[in-house]
């Protein structure tokens, strides 16, 4: 192919790959608007969790939970962030000064930028404009997610060192080495999203899901991104970073007052993008339910109607981690880490490959198709059914002889009859056991007796 055949074609590629949001009737003084928005909107919605995971989790321990500063506790959360902005500010004396406050605030801020690019509606009329309710979007959109995740890590690693003392050391290592590891097979889980929309951009995302929500076709990738967001976030089974037991607390020991709410809100906050983030890619983002998306053309799902449903989406992985929390214990740090590297990394490596194939074949770059009962189905996607159908076998029926194996030397069949004095001395039989005649009983002489015989 010719420079002068490439370059159009090339052209054509990057514009379909350019966002399906039209920022164009969008002044700057608009963008700090929505900005604004977004800020509050996440912080009312932390104040609203924090009550939320207390009010839930003491119905679950039979405990009334937050109930007197305002309607149903509903100021609690306030009250305590007053506090934390009153009490006195402590710093060890062995802490770096200027890192130590540093830490906290990359924490802080790092969750907020991520919200950057995820459209929590679609085109919305502000002030007499029309603009997407997103405050930007690129054609790499989720992977500046990624990187500003990667960044966090360094607040907390940045904090355990910064505090002079050894268990928020410790914490600080295993909490960057846990989110380090969790990042690889969370990316790994949004290769498949980016397969099946065709781009990278969040609003092309979304608007590739107006037939079909990719938690169908992406199940695995949703299953393994719902573990890793857990995992990402520091929260239980998965808080390993602020072990009580081992860590007194992590990589946030030393810290109080302001700094340390910092690091609450970084989390809370985090735990909101990373939903966020999770809408958008396999739960259709704004979009309303297919069911209510059909009603009068669609009337439901246009406008500001797309905060409600993006809002409750949110709010469905918001119980999840709530809900995990008050019912699974810690999990060990080592099985944590082996879970990652060993299975959740490998499988996800080959479900991309699956995948990949998968929609090659749909593009018809690996045969041609076959017609049944009048509908074309890809060769290749066949192929790749049955293949996994024989792997299915195959991997079940080894799970099923392993724990027989297990089974059997976990609970060993017991004979029916049994030689008393098999292992040199007389035993008792099991109850359904019977005795056989022993092959060859022992004297039962005592050594009185033979020593009497030496002697005549």
């Amino acid at each position: 192919m010719s420079t002068a055949t490439a370059l159009p074609v090339l052209a054509a590629l990057a514009a379909d790959d350019n966002p399906a949001a039209d920022f164009s009737d969008t002044p700057m003084w608009l963008t700090v608007v929505k900005a604004l928005l977004i800020f509050v909107y996440l912080l009312i919605s932390t104040l609203l969790v924090i009550w939320f995971e207390r009010r839930v989790i003491g119905r679950m321990q039979q405990r009334p939970g937050p109930n007197r500063n305002g309607p149903f506790g509903l100021l609690q959360t306030l009250a305590d962030g007053m506090k934390s902005m009153l009490k006195e500010d402590v710093r060890p004396k062995a802490a770096d000064a200027f890192v130590f406050t540093l830490a906290p605030l990359i924490t802080a801020t790092m969750c907020f930028i991520s919200f950057s690019i995820i459209p929590m509606a679609g085109e919305v009329s502000m002030f007499g404009h029309t603009t997407p309710f997103q405050l930007t979007d690129t054609p790499v959109a989720v992977l500046l997610v990624l990187a500003v995740a990667g960044v966090g890590i360094y607040g907390v690693v940045l904090g355990g060192w910064a505090s002079g003392s050894t268990y928020p050391l410790m914490g600080g290592l295993r909490s960057s080495a846990q989110m380090i590891s969790y990042e690889i097979a969370m990316g790994l889980s949004l290769v498949a999203v980016f397969l099946f929309a065709g781009s990278m951009s969040t609003s092309q995302i979304v608007t590739a899901q107006s037939d079909l929500w990719f938690i169908i076709p992406g199940i695995f990738s949703f299953v393994v991104y719902v573990v890793t967001m857990v995992g990402e976030t520091n929260r239980l089974p998965f808080d390993l970073a602020e072990g009580e037991g081992e860590l007194t607390g992590g990589f946030h020991t030393e810290y109080g007052s302001m700094r340390f709410a910092m690091f609450f809100l970084g989390e809370y906050i985090n735990m909101f993008t990373v939903a966020a983030l999770a809408t958008t890619m396999f739960l259709g983002g704004y979009q309303a339910p297919p069911g209510i998306a059909a009603i009068n053309d669609g009337m439901f799902n246009e406008g500001w109607w797309g905060i409600l449903w993006f809002t409750v989406k949110l709010w469905m992985f918001m119980f999840v981690f709530v809900w995990l929390r008050g019912s699974l214990p810690r999990v060990r740090y080592d099985q944590f880490m082996r879970f990652g590297w060993k299975f959740l990394i490998p499988a996800t490596l080959g479900w991309v490959v699956l995948v990949a194939v998968f929609r090659a074949g749909q593009q018809g770059w690996l045969g041609g198709s076959v017609d049944v009962a009048g509908r074309g189905f890809p060769v290749t996607s066949l192929i790749l059914v049955g293949v996994i159908a024989v792997l299915a076998l195959v991997l079940g029926w080894m799970w099923d002889a392993r724990a027989e194996r297990r089974e059997l030397a976990a609970h060993p069949e017991v004979p029916e009859e049994v030689d008393p004095y098999a292992g040199g001395h007389p035993v008792p039989p099991l109850p359904g056991q019977r005795l056989r005649e022993p092959s060859a009983a022992p004297a039962l002489t005592s050594d009185a007796d033979d020593k009497e015989a030496a002697r005549g």
